[in-house]
């Protein structure tokens, strides 16, 4: 590794900016599970995972994931994320039936101060 690194000044700018971008996020989740509920961060990851972006139409998660490992991922119980997304349904951020759809409504709620997610239960 250390002479494909110090041979291959390419690969070495991509590893490192790899690198970087993954200790950047390291250290976001870690900010994320100090400061924020498991409901913000469940809406989070499921932003992150629909690669939600610039379009403002519904972005679907692109794999199958289980409520179980989304619980896992959150650090939270099955039974709590599937409160959250039955939750997230009613209120119309997500669409869930077999694949998980996140809709533009779920960005806004968790880029407000009090959002919807916080005040309707």
């Amino acid at each position: 590794m250390i002479a494909a690194l110090e041979g291959k000044p390419k690969f070495s700018q991509l590893f490192m900016a790899y690198l970087l971008a993954r200790n950047s996020r390291i250290e976001e989740d870690l900010i994320d599970q100090l400061f924020n509920s498991s409901e913000k961060r469940l809406a989070r990851l499921l932003l992150l995972l629909a690669n939600f972006g610039k379009e403002a139409s519904s972005q679907p998660i692109g794999v199958n994931i289980s409520q179980e490992t989304l619980a896992e991922m959150i650090g939270a119980t099955r039974s709590r994320v599937s409160f959250f997304m039955n939750k997230f349904r009613k209120l119309g951020f997500i669409s869930y039936n077999g694949k998980i759809e996140v809709h533009s409504a779920l960005l806004n709620a968790v880029l407000r101060d009090k959002s919807e997610i916080d005040r309707k239960d």
